[in-house]
């Protein structure tokens, strides 16, 4: 069971993080190319951020990925250096063929979505911790 925790000099954690990144205008640009670059993309830059890659996939117009972070991580920065790095590499690699798709030089929406998960459910952990011994 200690394999599900991390350990960090004063710390203990388990943190992973459900992220969705969109296309821009919803657009059904990612192909089986873009999407096998993508997957490495997102692979090597969670490595220099340290973090994990559990799993990658998508559709045609948005992506999914797992990941597993520790407490240091900003997410929000480290959210905003994915959407860059993958957006201009693969706007440097596929150029010809967003640019039929694009007039300018997007690939994803301004927004993403990302839920924390893990385990246990919010109610599992409420009820956890109402039935600690309150000090009397």
């Amino acid at each position: 069971m200690t394999s599900l925790y991390n350990k960090g000099f004063r710390s203990v954690y388990s943190l992973a993080a459900h992220i969705v990144f969109v296309t821009k205008y919803r657009k059904k640009v990612i192909n089986k190319d873009i999407h096998s670059r993508l997957a490495t993309i997102f692979d090597e830059t969670c490595s220099k951020w340290e973090t994990t890659l559990l799993e990658f996939n998508g559709e045609d117009d948005h992506v999914h990925l797992l990941i597993r972070y520790h407490p240091q991580i900003e997410l929000s920065k480290f959210i905003a250096n994915l959407k860059t790095v993958s957006s201009r590499l693969i706007r440097k690699e596929f150029g010809d063929y967003l640019d039929k798709i694009y007039c300018k030089p997007v690939f994803w929406t301004g927004s993403y979505f990302v839920a924390s998960c893990g385990g246990v459910t919010v109610e599992q952990l409420k009820k956890y911790v109402e039935q600690q011994a309150t000090p009397e």
